[in-house]
Order: C-alpha cells, then sequence, then structure tokens
C-alpha cells in the first residue's frame, strides 16, 4: 500500500523551512553575499553561496546562533505568486536566481511547445521575517514549529559545490545543515555522523587492501585489488548461482557497440550528457555502453521466438561506462565505470504479473541474505510536463498498473515518484536503510513496452501471429561497485563470514609452529574455506594485532600442544577468546557459519 513520501512529511517541511532560515543568517553575516539554491535533503539541508572571502569556523558559530534567535522570533512564512517581472526586481542583484527565473520562465509553454506569456504559472516567493527566497515550498506554517535546540550547521566534505553541478561554472561555497524535531534526535544524528567517519569505505577499502582509485589509471576507475576481487567474485558467484536456480540463462556481451544501436534504443542522444564521445572506427562510431540492454534485446532478435520459449531470461554482469564529472566522483559510489548485475526477462503479456513479482521476491531474497531488511519500495513513474520519456501514453499506463498490482499482491509497501522513472518505462526501486540509517537506492525493477518496439522484438503466438513481449529489466545489487561500497560501510569492513575475502587465519606461535600452520591451512582449503597462514618473521602478538585490524573473522593460533593434540586456539576478530578446540570441531563450525550465511561468528 502507498506510504507518506518524505517531501510530504513534516521533518521535510521543518528542513526546508530552516535552509531559508540559515540564508537569512548568512546574508546577515556576508551582506554582498550571491544566494543559489538550498534545497532539503536525507537527514538535512544545504544552501550555496557565492562569498567574498572564505568561510571560517569563526563565521559558522556566528550564523548557527543568528539562526536560533530568528527561529525564536515565531515569524510566519508567507508564500505569493508573482510574474516574471516581479520576480526579477526581488532578485535584482541575486544572478544564480535571475538565471533561475529566466529558466522558469522560458519552460512554461503552452499545448503548442511556445512560451507563455508574463504572468508565468507556479513563480512563486516564500518571506520570513527580513528574507525572501524564489521557492516552490512546501514549508512549515512559522519558525515555532522548528525547535531551535535540534538544529545545526557545519562545513563538511565536500564544502564546495560548482552552480548547477557544472564544473566549468562558478564554485560555490556549500553549507550543511541538520533539523529535526527533537534535541535526541539531534544528538543521534551527530553520534551517526561520527560512526559515518569511521565506516567511510574509501578509508576502509585502502586500510583492508580491497580496492584503489590511481591517478595514472584515471579518476573514477577502481582497481580492484585481490582481496577486493574475492569479495567481489564471492558476491557474483552467489548471485549467478541463484539466478541458474530460478531459469536465468547467462549471456556476454561487449563493452562497445556502433552508434546506431544506442540511438535505435533512445539512449543516444536521450543521455549524451552522460556518455562518451563516439569513437571512429573504419568510418563507422562506436560508443562506450552506457547500458547493457540494447545487447541483450540483438540477443533476442537473433533468432524467430516462440511462446513456448518465454519467458526468457537473460543475465549478465556487464560494465558500462558513464561520464560524471570530477566533483561527483566517491570512491566506489560514484565511479565512470561499473558493473550492474544485468538481467533483462522477455515475457509475454500474460506472463508479466508472475515474473515481475519473482523478481521482487529475488530482490527481498538477496537482501535479507546480506542482512539488509530495513527497506522500502519506491514506483517511478514519468513526469507528465518533462520530454525525456518515450513511448505510447497506453502502454506507459498499462506498465504502471501491473508494477503497482505487484506491489499490491505482495503486500510491499511502497510510495509513487513522478519523475522517476526510465525513459522507456516506469520502475520499482528499493531504498535500503543501512545500520546508519542513511537511505540508498540499490535493487530495481522496471517493465518496458518501449524497448521492444524500438527493436521489432517478436514472438508466434499458439494461434500463429506475431506478438510483441514485454520486456523486465532488474537489478538487485544495481552497480557492484556502489553495493559493495555500500556493504563496507554498512559492515564496516567486518564482513560476514561468507563474503569476507580471507575467512581464517593461522598464526603459528614460533617458527618451529609453521609446518602444523600450513597443514592446517591446506586442511581447511579443501574443505573450501579462504584461509591462509602467516608464516612471517613476526612476533605472535604483532601478527594476532594485524590480522585483528584486518578484521578477518577466526584467527587459529598454533602451538606445540596444538600440535600434540590437532587442535587450534581459536580467536575471534573483536579479540573474544574462544580457547583451543579439535581442528574438525572448528571447520564444522566455521562451515556451518559460512555455508547458512550466517552474521554472526
Amino acid at each position: 500500500m502507498p506510504e507518506e513520501r518524505y517531501e510530504e512529511s513534516q521533518i521535510y517541511k521543518i528542513r526546508h523551512s530552516t535552509a531559508h532560515v540559515m540564508a537569512e543568517a548568512m546574508l546577515q553575516r556576508f551582506p554582498e553575499a550571491k544566494i543559489a539554491i538550498g534545497p532539503p535533503i536525507e537527514d538535512g539541508f544545504y544552501y550555496d553561496f557565492e562569498l567574498s572571502r572564505p568561510i571560517a569556523d569563526k563565521d559558522i558559530k556566528w550564523v548557527e546562533k543568528r539562526m536560533k534567535k530568528i527561529l525564536s522570533g515565531r515569524h510566519a512564512f508567507r508564500m505569493r505568486e508573482v510574474t516574471a517581472d516581479e520576480a526579477r526586481e526581488i532578485f535584482r542583484d541575486q544572478p544564480y536566481k535571475l538565471e533561475l527565473i529566466e529558466d522558469l520562465v522560458n519552460g512554461s509553454i503552452d499545448d503548442k511547445g511556445q512560451p507563455l506569456n508574463d504572468p508565468a504559472p507556479g513563480l512563486t516567493v516564500y518571506t520570513q521575517n527580513h528574507f525572501t527566497d524564489l521557492c516552490r515550498g512546501p514549508h512549515v506554517e512559522s519558525t515555532a514549529e522548528i525547535n531551535p535546540k535540534a538544529v545545526s550547521i557545519s562545513l563538511r566534505p565536500p564544502a564546495g559545490a560548482y552552480w548547477r553541478g557544472d564544473e566549468k561554472r562558478q564554485q560555490l561555497t556549500r553549507i550543511y545543515g541538520t533539523a529535526w524535531e527533537t534535541p535526541e534526535q539531534l544528538r543521534d544524528f551527530r553520534m551517526r555522523m561520527e560512526e559515518a567517519i569511521k565506516r567511510d569505505h574509501r578509508t576502509l577499502g585502502e586500510k583492508l587492501d580491497l580496492f584503489i582509485i590511481d591517478s595514472m589509471v584515471g579518476k573514477g576507475l577502481p582497481l580492484w585489488l585481490p582481496e577486493g576481487t574475492m569479495l567481489r567474485d564471492t558476491l557474483e558467484r552467489w548471485l549467478r548461482d541463484i539466478q541458474i536456480e530460478r531459469g536465468y540463462l547467462p549471456v556476454v556481451t561487449p563493452h562497445l557497440g556502433n552508434i546506431e544501436l544506442y540511438k535505435t534504443s533512445g539512449h543516444y542522444p536521450y543521455y549524451s550528457d552522460s556518455q562518451y564521445t563516439p569513437i571512429d572506427v573504419d568510418g563507422d562510431e562506436f560508443m562506450l555502453r552506457p547500458m547493457n540492454c540494447p545487447h541483450h534485446c540483438r540477443v533476442y532478435s537473433s533468432r524467430l521466438r516462440s511462446y513456448r520459449d518465454l519467458p526468457l531470461r537473460y543475465a549478465e554482469f556487464g560494465t558500462v561506462y558513464r561520464y560524471e564529472q570530477s566533483g561527483e566522483l566517491r570512491g566506489l559510489t560514484r565511479v565512470r565505470g561499473f558493473t550492474v548485475d544485468d538481467a533483462h526477462l522477455f515475457v509475454r503479456p500474460d506472463q508479466l504479473l508472475d515474473e515481475f513479482k519473482a523478481v521482487v521476491r529475488l530482490i527481498q531474497h538477496v537482501f535479507s541474505s546480506l542482512g539488509m531488511t530495513d527497506f522500502r519500495a519506491r514506483v517511478g513513474t514519468r513526469d507528465p510536463d518533462s520530454d525525456k520519456y518515450v513511448g505510447d501514453n497506453a502502454l506507459w499506463e498499462e506498465a504502471t498498473v501491473a508494477i503497482v498490482d505487484a506491489c499490491d499482491e505482495l503486500g510491499l509497501a511502497y510510495h509513487i515518484e513522478p519523475g522517476e522513472a526510465a525513459f522507456y518505462g516506469p520502475k520499482l526501486d528499493f531504498i535500503v536503510r543501512d545500520v546508519l540509517k542513511r537511505e540508498w537506492q540499490l535493487g530495481t525493477v522496471q517493465v518496458d513496452y518501449n524497448l521492444p518496439q524500438r527493436f521489432d522484438l517478436e514472438y508466434v503466438d499458439h494461434d500463429n501471429e506475431r506478438k510483441r513481449p514485454v520486456m523486465i529489466h532488474r537489478a538487485p545489487f544495481g552497480s557492484l561497485e556502489r553495493f559493495i561500497g555500500i556493504l563496507i560501510e554498512h559492515f564496516a569492513g567486518a564482513f560476514p563470514p561468507w563474503l569476507a575475502p580471507t575467512q581464517t587465519i593461522i598464526i603459528p606461535i614460533r617458527a618451529s609452529h609453521n609446518a602444523y600452520a600450513s597443514e592446517v591451512e591446506a586442511h581447511l582449503k579443501s574443505k573450501g574455506m579462504r584461509v591462509k597462514a602467516d608464516l612471517q618473521d613476526r612476533n605472535m602478538r604483532s601478527k594476532i594485532k594485524t590480522h585483528r585490524a584486518m578484521k578477518i573473522p577466526w584467527l587459529l593460533i598454533v602451538g606445540d600442544r596444538d600440535i600434540e593434540n590437532r587442535s587450534v586456539s581459536v580467536r575471534l576478530r573483536n579479540d573474544v577468546d574462544l580457547g583451543a578446540m579439535p581442528l574438525e570441531d572448528f571447520a564444522e563450525a566455521a562451515l556451518q557459519k559460512i555455508q547458512s550465511q550466517a552474521q554472526d561468528l
């Protein structure tokens, strides 16, 4: 059933309103400042400013103190519609607002696609106290609804932002803030932010030897180290096996394709800003692929299909390439080359509902297996005012109804979000909340009537008529890189045993115990465990400290007694000492944890 959208919640209104109060206080501290935009975001808000001098901590403290004084004034938020000329006069000294006004005016068109004359509909301003901002709302009725003791602002990285995300334009100063309904919620948020710094996947990725970003290779192009590759490979193998059990067929397609492929699919030129410049090859133009789906459409069309062949489920861990601006890149969570656990299902219309529900159940299984049980669903529909979508209105409506029906039948809580659809069809996204209560958009399922039409895909039905299949796009992980970045932070690098790149380390007390350590290593490897023996000429305590820091689940210490009893002394990565136990008993217990995908040790 539908649930309340964040944009409709009271906390959203509080944060949006507090952003305006922050802008008012900033203009009192920096009267010459040029203001840009200040939207609510997850857990808070920000506002961008062009300042005449660098901002210091003492400025932040002054602004925060001033905000609290404004908030205690019980000022009403008053909205009024204005004409474009009135808006230009109000913001005559604010170039960024003037640019937004022109875009809003020029973006208002009649049913013939022509710009409307003034007054431009929907142009509104909000005023509180002595500050007026160009804004569509919503806001609280008055600052009396905002608790000053539950508000905080900061200059936290990244403190810079390009105007409209364009690195060729003015770099602005971004001030972040957060607002909550109670001081207790603010304290909890601050604790989570401190924990987030400790869990940053970029820091842990380097510390745990998982991946690096090398400047000579290029920004946004991670290099996977052996430990990270093992983690990645474990996830891939696991999902690949699950998919094969559920009737998916593996395919492999090239990392680039003829530009005509992407023109036919509609990816080019609709998303030309995020695609790399075509490459000339013998007079033909080729592109690094931005999506896998056009390739899978061509696999489907390689021969004529019968209704008995459907559903066909093609799966591929396919790497795609998108141009992201340098300032937007962040470790693994925002990269320029990433691998999608992609699959495309070609189904008859009468199979659509059951296949869609089966995909949703698969995604739920993936999340629960990884301990990510706190998630919600978002139905992304098209924005009726946007021209970025393709296809017939009736087909869009049919696809949207299919998604909503599937959610209702599964009893899945969801909210509908206009503007979040793919350009070719509506979709169901899964928003997962990690241990720090941060939300991430991960798995996605999309219903598509458009690409089968664009590629003229057909099957011969039981009445011998040629008909059009429906296409389902799905990716439980989404981007494998991004998913792993989130997993690193979710588990703080301490992965459950089945995922840990190295599951067990064997540490001999002295060099005379090396032979037995190697014997234990070989025995556990023969049972399928990922295990290493540390035979370096180093102090045992130093080795224990090193491998605990690497968050290896089980540390096995071996000495004279263990050789004599064919045992191992077991210590967990959290330094809990389980004492000595027979080697076979440890192997049996460890394998049970691994095979059951237990989250604990």
